[in-house]
């Protein structure tokens, strides 16, 4: 069985709302919601659901880069929420972040060479300008990027070319888990599929761990070996990726994956759309947070909230499974 490398306890992130006039009282966004989940090593882990549903922030806080509400966060048995100073500095060589936007993610005023060294300087994990040198010609050479190019500013490389420094600058310490926060939506789609295939190349080659991080289904179902769906903050449902594909039993998720355009524009079927009230992340409906626009909802939908139960291998929060 797979070691358990990151595991997620009740965890809860809320960011408080300035009053104002209308609503004095203190208010929150609820962005992450009672989430508990645990992802093994060496496992391809997504997270998906549409923009707003808490997927970038639940990253944020495996990597200790957002402060917990509530919960816990656990790294290879360690919780990290409690580390400070030191401890927290060495915990972070273990874990790294590709960002989505590689325009925006490097600095343009740094050459290629020392974005991609910062990591390896500021852990002190080369002596030498040569042995930095060295080791980042070593680290462009597995993202498919020449050395000789090194002395080059991001400005000068294409957003495929750039993302690959942003892949080789994570894999700089050598980390066990990397969160991948849509590593490939900012790209051309002929882009996207050599970015996926450099990805699992290095997971092969390195033995990584990739929370994976994303609304585009087909790149989920392409390279995930599970999948968490979530709305508003909630786990909907959670399960190995080919049965959530093939046999989805979450309402949200059956939406999510009619949803995807299909290939055959002979093939017509009707457009999945949702109706009823948009619910708000600051005051979220009682019992289930879709039940507002589920169209299986039934009184208890609105009155109490689903437990997340296993169901066929998998879990679902829902009262009509």
């Amino acid at each position: 069985m797979a070691n358990t490398l990151v595991e997620l306890k009740n965890v809860v992130k809320e960011f408080p709302v300035s009053a104002t006039s209308l609503f004095k009282s203190r208010q929150a966004v609820h962005a992450v919601s009672d989430v508990s989940l645990s992802i093994d090593e060496g496992e391809t882990f997504a997270l998906v659901g549409e923009s707003g549903c808490g997927k970038s922030t639940l990253g944020r806080l495996m990597l200790g880069l957002l402060p917990l509400t509530a919960g816990e966060v656990r790294f290879d048995g360690q919780a990290i929420s409690g580390l400070r100073g030191r401890r927290m500095h060495e915990m972070r060589r273990q874990m790294q972040i590709i960002f989505q936007d590689p325009y925006a993610s490097l600095n343009p005023r740094m050459s290629i060479r020392n974005i991609v060294a910062e990591p390896l300087v500021t852990h002190k994990v080369c002596g030498s300008k040569a042995e930095i040198d060295g080791r980042v010609s070593e680290l462009l050479l597995k993202v498919g990027i020449r050395p000789q190019l090194m002395s080059r500013f991001p400005h000068q490389f294409s957003g495929g070319q750039r993302q690959r420094v942003g892949i080789a600058r994570a894999l700089a310490l050598s980390p066990r888990l990397i969160v991948c926060d849509e590593p490939v939506s900012a790209l051309d789609v002929s882009i996207q599929s050599q970015i996926l295939n450099l990805l699992g190349d290095l997971q092969r080659d390195m033995g990584l761990t990739y929370l994976f991080i994303s609304h585009d289904l087909s790149v989920v179902r392409y390279l995930s070996d599970r999948v968490c769906v979530m709305f508003l903050g909630k786990v909907c449902e959670l399960g190995v990726t080919r049965d959530i594909f093939e046999a989805p039993l979450h309402p949200y998720t059956r939406f999510l994956l009619e949803a995807v355009p299909k290939p055959d524009p002979r093939a017509r079927r009707e457009k999945a759309v949702l109706l009823g009230e948009i619910p708000s992340p600051v005051n979220p409906p009682s019992g289930c947070r879709f039940h507002t626009r589920c169209p299986e909802t039934k009184d208890i939908c609105g009155q109490k909230e689903p437990p997340l139960r296993s169901i066929d291998g998998r879990q679902v929060a829902c009262h009509m499974v």
